[in-house]
């Protein structure tokens, strides 16, 4: 087959996150398989236009601040250069409203729709019209089948009147060979909590800081370890020196998969307090690495948290009860080795290999039925 892909960024962009990683893992897979496929995305400074990675076509254009505005044209260029076979749009932040310009057939990928959430990142102008831009979703792509990694997200769709039959829920994987136990490996000596991704407003990082700050007088030699980067470091580090926490919280910054690996592996327990997720993928691979995981019980990383098995769920926002889910994981060390055992097992059931099979048995599926269902909008040439 053919394929044209369109996404916000690709993985080689310094702002990629969980959605790159998802959509580029599938692609490569299929790649592996014969299929040509090219990916448009976003450019940044230092990337080349166009270049080839794990068998991936990648064109850049833009930026990450306009790429939606110019986005149309280089892909009606691309449009011109061949009959492609599908095309898969990949909507994680503004919508590109593919069908408006194209008459393929098309699979909607969705990680997560944002929804007023987005008031909590950004100011309410841009905010305002991310969440505007979602609106015309169930219409624009009225008829075509929608690609989400949890059920969460697939219930939010249905919310928006998107029919469930045309909702298909097939979950990420994880890198076995890379997240996984080693032996030579051992923990902190310091009983120490990780948080490990993009450094986000939304992702709530600061309810993880104030409810480190509270564990404190009972577990006073514990340690927190902040691994990535992101526009919110700046006021975290600030936060973090008000609470007079000191040289207990270490900001890594970026690192690479290998040191990321190694830090999952000799934390004692991973902590994602975010908004909203369109799933957990930190915590499989926190749990591969042999570390259970605490997590905000909202949309998405409810999904990929087995409470009382994997590691604990806590109502977001609730700074007291996240710091008794960490006491007690960090306290208990018979409870915190069967959660261990359960995040291990748990882990081992996500694949990518069976969500890049999965994918492409519904490319395949949605080929077939043909470029349109009934209702769909008419195609319109910018």
């Amino acid at each position: 087959m053919k394929i044209l892909a369109i996404n916000w960024e690709d993985l080689a962009n310094p702002q990629a996150g969980g959605a790159e990683v998802h959509l580029q893992e599938i692609l490569k897979r299929i790649a592996r398989k014969g299929h040509e496929i090219t990916l448009l995305c976003s450019s940044f400074p230092g990337a080349k236009e166009t270049e080839e990675s794990d068998g991936i076509r990648i064109k850049r254009c833009g930026s990450r601040y306009n790429f939606n505005l110019v986005a149309p044209f280089a892909f009606k260029a691309l449009l011109k250069e061949k009959k492609w076979d599908i095309v898969i749009e990949d909507i994680n932040k503004i919508p590109f409203y593919t069908p408006l310009y194209h008459g393929l057939p098309l699979l909607v990928v969705i990680p997560h729709l944002f929804s007023d959430t987005v008031f909590k990142e950004i100011n309410f102008i841009l905010g305002l019209y991310i969440y505007l831009s979602e609106k015309p979703i169930r219409t624009i792509y009225k008829g075509f089948k929608f690609m989400v990694i949890s059920e969460s997200t697939k219930e939010d769709l249905v919310k928006r009147k998107i029919p469930k039959d045309d909702i298909f829920v097939i979950k990420c994987g994880i890198d076995q060979a890379l997240y996984r136990v080693d032996p030579q490996i051992k923990k902190d000596t310091s009983p120490t909590v990780i948080y490990l991704g993009r450094l986000k407003k939304y992702k709530s990082i600061d309810h993880l800081i104030s409810g480190f700050y509270l564990i404190l007088d009972k577990i006073p030699e514990a340690r927190l370890t902040i691994v990535g980067d992101g526009d919110y470091k700046g006021d975290l580090m600030a936060f973090a020196r008000k609470l007079g926490l000191g040289n207990r919280v270490e900001f890594t910054g970026y690192v690479d998969k290998y040191e990321k690996v190694k830090r999952l592996q000799k934390a004692w327990v991973a902590v994602y307090p975010s908004l909203k997720e369109g799933w957990g993928l930190t915590n499989i691979e926190a749990n591969a690495c042999g570390t259970p995981v605490i997590a905000s019980n909202v949309p998405g990383l409810k999904d990929s948290v087995i409470g009382g098995k994997t590691g604990l769920l806590f109502e977001y926002g609730n700074v007291q009860e996240l710091s008794r889910c960490m006491i007690r994981i960090l306290s208990d060390r018979e409870y915190r080795e069967n959660l261990i055992r359960g995040g291990i097992s748990w882990a081992r059931s996500f694949s990518w290999d069976e969500a890049a099979n999965k994918t492409l048995e519904l490319m395949e599926e949605v080929i077939k039925e043909g470029a349109r269902g009934n209702g769909c909008v008419e195609k319109v040439f910018l």
